[in-house]
Formats: C-alpha cells, sequence, structure tokens
C-alpha cells in the first residue's frame, strides 16, 4: 500500500532531553493511524514536527512523495488537545477567517460552513461569540474547521474530549467517512475503545522510542494467547473437567452468560486446534458460549509498556 507520510528517522532533542530518538513512522493512505503512548512519551513532539511547528534535529519527512515544505500547510487539518479558537469573536466569521488561512476563498468556504453547519445542526450558533458556547459545541466547531478545507493528512490529538458519548459517536463517524472518501488520518488518544474502533495501524511510542507498529490486526495476531471461554451444558462436569485438564490448559472463568453449567478459559497446546477443542466439547454436552480472548489495543498497550519498562 502507499504512504502518504513517512517519518524517517526522526531525531528531536531539547537540550540534554531527547524527545524523539530516531523515530520512524509510514502512515498508508485512506488509513486510521493510531499515534499511541502515555505521556511524555514523545508524540506530541512528532505532531508539531509535522505541522512544522518545530523541526527536527535530523531525519526527514516526506507528505505524498514530497519532502514536507511550507506549501504543504495547507494539506494538513490539526485539532489539537488544546482547542485554540477566540473566545470573543463570532462564531461564523471566525471560520471563515481560519479557512482563508488554509487557502480556501471566502465565497467557497461560506457554501462548505453552511453544508458543515446544517449537517450538525447548529446553524444558529453562526452569529454567536465562541465565549457563549459549551465546551462540546465549540468542540464541533473546532472540528468542522479541522476538516473543511478537505486536506490529504487530518491530525486528530484526543478529539473526543469534552464530548458526551452521544456527539463523540457522531465525531466517531464522521472520522471514518472522511477515511472512506480519501482522507489519511493520524488519531492520537488514550481511549483504548476508540483505538479498537477506529484504527487501521497503530505505532506505539513510549520514552522517545518506538517500540511497536504496524497493522493493528496483525499486532493483536502476535499478541493471540490461544485462550477461549467456553460454557458447557453438561451433567458430567467434574469428568469433562479432568479430561479436558489431560490435553488443555484448563482454568476457572468468570463470565456472564443466559446459561448455568461448566465456565471454563480453555488454552491450546501446541499439538491442538480449535476443532479439536469444540469436537471435544461438542461430545460431552451442548456449548452455549465459545469465544476466543482475543488481546484488546488497551491489553497490548501495557504489555508492551511494562515489557519495554
Amino acid at each position: 500500500m502507499d504512504n502518504l507520510l513517512e517519518i524517517n528517522n526522526v531525531i528531536k532533542r531539547y537540550g540534554d532531553y531527547t524527545a524523539l530518538n530516531d523515530v520512524s513512522v509510514h502512515i498508508p493512505k485512506g488509513s486510521v493511524f493510531g499515534l499511541l503512548g502515555p505521556n511524555g512519551a514523545g508524540k506530541t513532539s512528532l505532531i508539531r514536527i509535522i505541522n512544522q511547528i518545530t523541526m527536527p534535529d535530523s531525519g526527514e519527512i516526506i507528505l505524498d512523495g514530497e519532502k514536507l515544505s511550507p506549501h504543504h500547510i495547507e494539506q494538513i487539518g490539526y485539532l489539537p488537545e488544546e482547542r485554540g479558537l477566540y473566545k470573543t469573536m463570532k462564531v461564523g466569521e471566525q471560520a471563515l477567517y481560519l479557512a482563508q488561512l488554509k487557502g480556501m476563498s471566502r465565497s467557497d468556504a461560506k457554501k462548505k460552513l453552511k453544508y458543515w453547519f446544517e449537517k450538525f445542526d447548529i446553524g444558529d450558533w453562526w452569529n454567536k461569540k465562541l465565549e457563549e458556547l459549551s465546551k462540546g459545541m465549540a468542540q464541533k466547531v473546532q472540528f468542522i474547521v479541522t476538516v473543511l478545507h478537505q486536506p490529504k493528512l487530518l491530525i486528530f490529538d484526543e478529539p473526543f474530549s469534552g464530548f458526551d458519548p452521544i456527539n463523540a459517536q457522531l465525531i466517531a463517524k464522521e472520522i471514518l467517512q472522511l477515511r472512506d472518501e480519501g482522507s489519511t488520518i493520524i488519531f492520537s488518544t488514550h481511549r483504548m475503545e476508540s483505538v479498537e474502533e477506529m484504527c487501521d495501524y497503530i505505532a506505539l511510542i513510549h520514552k522517545s522510542n518506538k517500540i511497536l507498529d504496524g497493522k493493528l490486526n496483525d499486532i493483536k495476531k502476535q499478541y493471540r494467547t490461544n485462550v477461549f471461554e467456553v460454557g458447557l451444558q453438561t451433567e458430567n462436569s467434574r469428568e469433562v473437567k479432568e479430561q479436558l485438564s489431560q490435553n488443555f490448559e484448563v482454568s476457572p472463568a468468570n463470565f456472564k452468560s443466559l446459561h448455568d453449567g461448566l465456565k471454563l478459559n480453555v488454552k491450546l497446546k501446541n499439538s491442538n486446534s480449535t476443532r479439536d477443542l469444540l469436537s471435544f466439547l461438542n461430545s460431552k454436552g451442548e456449548v452455549n458460549h465459545f469465544v476466543e480472548l482475543v488481546p484488546s489495543a488497551n491489553d497490548i498497550f501495557i504489555q508492551t509498556i511494562n515489557k519495554t519498562n
């Protein structure tokens, strides 16, 4: 797959402190790429370099086949974690101003702002000052300003901060729609459930170093444990458990189910297959629950950080 953004061997120091240590990340076109890491890992430093707010000490960044340069600013949309709209300026006037800074004509900006304001049902906010809006309302406006000029690359830093669940879901839907329409998205968050829902690829930065990256599904496969939650209706629970223990690693399980019966975590050994386990279970009773315990993004995050530490 072609990459929209290539970050190659980037080093950034602030005095004696190294914020990014030879970091390389490649972001495929038309993907949502999760940029993850604990506080202070180096994520913000990397985002600031992509936005050309600061420059790397060494390394290079390639955007759509060209070395990153000032003219690329119009091809990037950035929603920072710390929002930056002017509180005493009217919403519509401010949105028009910021759109023109990104190279849009006033008439084109007004037309597209009308579309987005109607889509978000906020048309009556046009002449309100930002300070009159709630935090969530103001962030809707900032989201619109970020995406309005249809940039190739969108960077969202904690985009759901301050949103209630309904509006967070609305913004998540819009981000995925933008991806489907061809935008490439860098998504930085500490909400691992959002990573599960939205990200195609991830990179994990810790203590200034990239320690993990790749397609999220492939990473999950690397971390899989071959453990299955098993629920079985059987008249011989003790006997079945003893027989299972002869061929599999077995431990008690506690999961919610509509059925009573035997509940176990069963781990496949190297010589076993899923078919072997299911075949055995079906011969002993009625299987009412059979789920592989796939590691979540949160599990992977914690395991990888702890292993590195």
